[in-house]
């Protein structure tokens, strides 16, 4: 193999840029040459590129978010769309690839598999909602950033005996929302993967503020039945003990310097996915699986969906006493 390419899609994540180096120096090591492909499939579409050597990844290694870009395409997922990126694989010379990025992007990176391209999927997504792996890239960053938020906002909860509601992202993946609430001592979390009704949470509530706690915590997963703003207009009308304030994190989740087991995460992950390249592997995942970087098939990943640990859900529950 003597020229591969590396994209990013999908939602950016921190430690991408440091998967991006390890896959751009791995390569060259082997004396293979590598391609950039700006703003992800939808660069590929239009052929967008550049090289990458050694040097030019040099400084990316703890910047956040993407210095290749990424964007959303609905036209590649479209049959036509995906032999247009094969077509410009195969114009410019290149006999691999390796896709970084989430759900979305690993099952384009299955479509190209099935037309015949050698490719290679890095997990990559702060939701971790990608099967098969223990933890994707950025993940750590982005629990990291929370957990900050909610040691500040427990300051000033307790300051004026207030229920914060903190929303977090992660899709139809409650695992932030989880950890954050275990990792943040929060009194209650809602997710997906368990839902719990509006009197269900004003009880827990007022069950704490009787208790004598100075604040309370609630922890919204994105995808939760009910709305961050629905709940706390429903426990200041229930009168729970405690006036409510709301806090939606948002895009602040996806930012920041990657954190030391991102970058560590994220190296080992660019270079599995490069010597699986040079061994003739193809149509597979780089996955944590324990303490060790495996492969796993992309058709299986792209076919399941990880939820979140509701064994370290009811841990924060009995915590919450």
């Amino acid at each position: 193999m003597k020229k591969i390419a590396v994209l990013t899609s999908g939602g950016d994540a921190p430690g991408m840029n440091t998967c991006v180096r390890a896959v751009a120096r791995t390569a060259a090591y082997n004396k293979v040459k590598v391609v950039g492909i700006r703003d992800g499939y939808e660069g590929l579409l239009e052929g967008r590129m550049q090289p990458l050597d050694a040097r030019d990844v040099g400084g990316i290694l703890q910047r956040g978010g993407t210095v290749l870009g990424t964007a959303r395409s609905e036209e590649f997922y479209t049959e036509a769309g995906q032999q247009q990126g094969f077509k410009q694989l195969k114009k410019a010379g290149i006999q691999g690839l390796v896709v970084i990025g989430g759900d979305g992007s690993l099952r384009g990176a299955r479509a190209l598999a099935a037309l015949g391209v050698s490719v290679v999927g890095v997990p990559a997504s702060i939701d971790n909602d990608i099967w098969g792996t223990n933890m994707s890239i950025g993940v750590d960053t982005a629990l990291n950033t929370i957990r900050s938020a909610i040691d500040k906002l427990r300051d000033t909860a307790s300051s004026h005996r207030r229920a914060f509601l903190i929303e977090t992202m992660g899709r139809n993946c409650g695992y932030l929302a989880v950890m954050a609430g275990v990792i943040g001592g929060a009194e209650v979390v809602l997710i997906p993967e368990r839902e719990l009704t509006i009197p269900e949470v004003a009880d827990a509530v007022e069950k704490a503020y009787k208790r004598g706690k100075t604040h309370s915590i609630i922890i919204v997963a994105e995808g939760a039945s009910v709305s961050t703003q629905d709940l706390a207009a429903a426990l200041d009308k229930l009168n729970v003990g405690f006036s409510t304030r709301v806090t939606i994190l948002g895009h602040v989740q996806r930012g920041g310097r990657p954190s030391a087991f991102d970058r560590l995460l994220a190296t080992r992950m660019g270079v599995k996915a490069v010597e699986a390249l040079l061994a003739g592997q193809s149509d597979v995942m780089v996955a944590l699986q324990g303490r060790e970087v495996e492969y796993l098939p992309l058709e299986t990943v792209v076919n399941k969906q990880r939820e979140a640990n509701l064994e370290y859900f009811e841990m924060g529950r009995m915590l919450a006493f």
